[in-house]
């Protein structure tokens, strides 16, 4: 007999799967539009209550920007810092994932996780 998951248990198992293949990542977290968190793996002392709500007006005024600018639908967007970065994903019209790397991160291997990993949370959403 198959468990039927919740979308909880989805959205907390997709997270993990991200960590497992990125153990580099120093958090990931999934928030709501109106950043609310859903779920979370950051670091030590992380108020993920903060992050959802920085991520989400993030994503938010991104997509101010790209429409102001006629560059269509934002996917992602980052903040860079001189010890680290933070990477947004839209994922979906209901939710954002951030995902927090150490410098020096191969982009191209975290763009293809993280936004296979967005797109399985907008479908989760």
């Amino acid at each position: 007999m198959t468990a039927i998951l919740s979308k909880q248990d989805r959205l907390n198992a997709t997270l993990t799967s991200l960590r497992s293949s990125m153990p580099e990542l120093r958090g990931a977290l999934i928030a709501t539009v109106d950043g609310l968190p859903i779920a979370q793996a950051m670091g030590d002392g992380t108020d993920a209550n903060r992050v959802a709500a920085m991520a989400a007006t993030a994503l938010g005024l991104g997509k101010r920007i790209n429409d102001t600018l006629g560059a269509g639908q934002l996917t992602d967007m980052s903040v860079s810092g001189a010890t680290g970065q933070v990477y947004i994903y839209a994922a979906g019209t209901k939710g954002v994932l951030a995902v927090v790397t150490p410098p020096g991160m191969n982009l191209g291997l975290l763009h293809m996780e993280a936004r296979d990993t967005a797109q399985g949370v907008a479908d989760i959403l």
